[in-house]
């Protein structure tokens, strides 16, 4: 829990990687605040980031709706409505999340810890929407602007090509498909925890080789994580 020890260097920390210093820094805890690491202080009514999520994800839709809809003018409804929805879809935002190291900073109850909920791509999904309300909140919309286009602009770029993709397994299936007629396979390497909460660590391998490692709390979950994690070795 980095918060715990040290607050205001971690904060330091974090600000500087975002690059975006907070007037008021309670808003940033309170965006990597998970609603387990919450459940487990009642006593202090430590505000979590839900709330933030909620307002997060409207200012996302928001700027990226208005970014497209200037940037793309050739563009249809129907077309612009795909490109948000590749950008703002739960794979994308966690990807984000991660390039900004927000799993390293999270603030998670001991359960969802020991779990793998630092890399759980839901998580850090609304992690990166509370950030956003966070600074929405503490800094208006164009801070909020600016700082959504500097972290999503890329991605914006492949969905408005249609090279965008949401289903990960598949992605890396068409990229080695060219270099190789060797076939992908996915084997679940570890299950950690009860059976009715269990997380799964999947390896996926070509030709003995392991190109990726991913964790979720189901195995699909996991097979998408660990593709992900190959498709950035296979581009490399």
């Amino acid at each position: 829990m980095p918060f715990s020890r040290n607050k205001e260097e971690q904060i330091k920390i974090f600000q500087d990687k975002i690059q975006y210093n907070f007037k008021a820094p309670e808003l940033v805890v309170e965006a990597l605040t998970h609603s387990s690491y919450a459940n487990e202080t009642k006593n202090r009514k430590f505000p979590y980031n839900e709330r933030l999520e909620f307002l997060g994800d409207s200012v996302l839709s928001l700027i990226i709706s208005d970014y497209i809809f200037n940037k793309y003018k050739h563009l249809p409804e129907g077309e612009l409505t795909k490109v948000r929805a590749n950008v703002v879809c739960e794979a994308s935002l966690a990807s984000v999340a991660k390039k900004i190291s927000i799993g390293d900073f999270l603030m998670l109850g001991k359960g969802e810890e020991l779990s793998g909920g630092r890399k759980r791509t839901s998580i850090l999904a609304d992690a990166f929407e509370a950030l956003i309300g966070a600074i929405y909140t503490d800094g208006g919309l164009e801070l909020a602007r600016k700082f959504v286009l500097d972290n999503l602009l890329d991605l914006i770029e492949l969905a408005s090509n249609g090279e965008l993709y949401k289903d990960y397994k598949t992605h890396l299936q068409e990229l080695l498909q060219s270099k190789t007629t060797e076939k992908i396979a996915y084997r679940v390497i570890k299950e950690m925890g009860p059976d009715h909460d269990k997380t799964f660590e999947v390896e996926v391998c070509l030709g003995g080789q392991t190109l990726g490692t991913g964790s979720g709390k189901s195995k699909k979950e996991a097979e998408q994580n660990a593709a992900q994690e190959a498709i950035q070795k296979v581009r490399r």
